[in-house]
């Protein structure tokens, strides 16, 4: 795989690309491509890390696969493309924004783009999808990328904000340390455990309580 990261980003991964798993990987992939119809297009399959430079990092939201429908998934976890009709979980996290954010209104559109800008790096630990086939790309070599990916942020960086959303994203606690970053966790803002812990949990503003406490500015979450 060519390097697809800003300067900062390069730093930090590009040994990554040169290990036998990635390299199984990027041959996977590329098999895939002439069989189905793969999200995100190949452009976007590395956006989270295009948008949000690594030296601006601040808060890490943790999803799991790429929207797996025609038009949906580019590249950042949760968000989805001008002019495609928000997805349920999406709906469900700009409905606690509008109890846990003053002044925050439900966008017309679900592209999160404004978010990474600042510094929110919008992660999905499985970066491509076949079309209406979820988790048909998880256990071939993402996991141990965006894995490395978290490590790295961990150890190279101080307080950074991880938002794990469900039991899944959980997980990935284990990776970080706890002494240095701040972990924020509630239940998965699917309308299957959206009711069971999420709603009500405040992530947006405690996020920007924490940044505030380590004099940095505070998200605008604000589409």
């Amino acid at each position: 795989m060519k390097l697809p990261f800003n300067e900062s980003w390069n730093t930090v991964l590009k040994d990554e690309f040169d290990k036998p798993y990635m390299q199984a990987l990027s041959r996977f992939i590329s098999e895939e491509r002439t069989k189905y119809s793969v999200f995100p297009p190949r452009s976007k399959v590395f956006e989270a890390f295009k948008q949000t430079d690594f030296d601006d990092l601040k808060v890490v939201i943790l999803g799991q696969d790429p929207y797996h429908q025609l038009g949906q998934a580019h590249g950042l976890a949760f968000s989805v493309t001008k002019g495609t009709p928000l997805p349920p979980s999406l709906k469900n996290i700009f409905k606690e924004l509008e109890v846990d954010i003053p002044n925050f209104k439900t966008p017309v559109h679900g592209d999160l783009s404004h978010w990474a800008e600042q510094g929110v790096l919008l992660l999905n630990t499985t970066l491509t999808v076949r079309q209406n086939q979820a988790g048909s790309h998880q256990k071939k070599g993402w996991e141990e990328f965006t894995d490395q990916v978290i490590r790295k942020i961990a150890a190279y960086k101080q307080g950074i904000i991880f938002i794990l959303w469900g039991r899944f994203a959980q997980q990935k606690a284990a990776l970080i340390d706890h002494r240095k970053h701040y972990i924020l966790t509630a239940a998965h803002p699917s309308p299957f455990s959206a009711y069971h812990g999420f709603f009500g949990s405040k992530p947006f503003s405690k996020t920007n309580e924490l940044l505030l406490k380590q004099g940095k500015e505070p998200i605008d979450w604000r589409l």
